[in-house]
């Protein structure tokens, strides 16, 4: 795994071997973050679940002011510091070993995030119950940009809504999905 473009581009990032974390491929990350590209200089980003950070810190290569990331795993928190060191992002970054839904409301009245990736364990919703959280810890606004990334298994569709968020955009791979979306006026 490597930091594909921007700063830290080729620079190779360190995970976990024992299998516990999931990184996103390259090619999967490429495709993300040209669809990612137009909000990312200046943006405040939030890596939820972050894994070994390769979300965050390639968010922070191509030009996010700041990124936190969030990781409960002492193991995986230690691996993204060292990764976040040698990309020389350390920084522009703040890692919070917490679970994700706390932290979520720890970072209440923190400000809002320009984009939050959400990126948990497959086939449990997590990623849709944390839409619950978000609405009300005041970090999101009808601005914020959420992706969640989840497998193929739940039936959805753009323009759907989840706990106020609307689906805007939907990019589906070969054994997983983004689905890009926005806070809407509905419940």
């Amino acid at each position: 795994m490597r930091v594909i473009a921007g700063s830290a581009r080729s620079l190779p990032l360190k995970t976990l071997k024992t299998g516990d974390t999931r990184p996103t491929t390259d090619r999967i990350k490429e495709t993300l973050f040209n669809i990612l590209m137009p909000d990312l200089p200046g943006c405040r980003f939030l890596d939820l679940f972050a894994g070994a950070g390769a979300i965050g810190i390639e968010a922070l290569s191509r030009g996010a002011k700041e990124a936190y990331f969030v990781e409960k795993n002492t193991d995986v928190v230690k691996i993204i510091t060292e990764n976040l060191k040698f990309t020389k992002l350390y920084d522009k970054a703040k890692v919070l070993k917490r679970d994700a839904y706390d932290a979520v409301a720890e970072l209440a009245g923190s400000g809002v995030f320009d984009i939050i990736f959400i990126d948990p364990p497959y086939g449990k919703q997590m990623g849709f119950e944390m839409l619950k959280v978000l609405k009300r810890s005041g970090i999101a606004d009808e601005d914020t940009l959420v992706v969640i990334e989840e497998d193929l298994s739940d039936e959805i569709a753009e323009g759907d809504v989840f706990s106020g968020f609307e689906i805007k955009r939907i990019k589906k791979y070969r054994s997983n999905r983004h689905i890009f979306l926005k806070k809407t006026d509905q419940p």
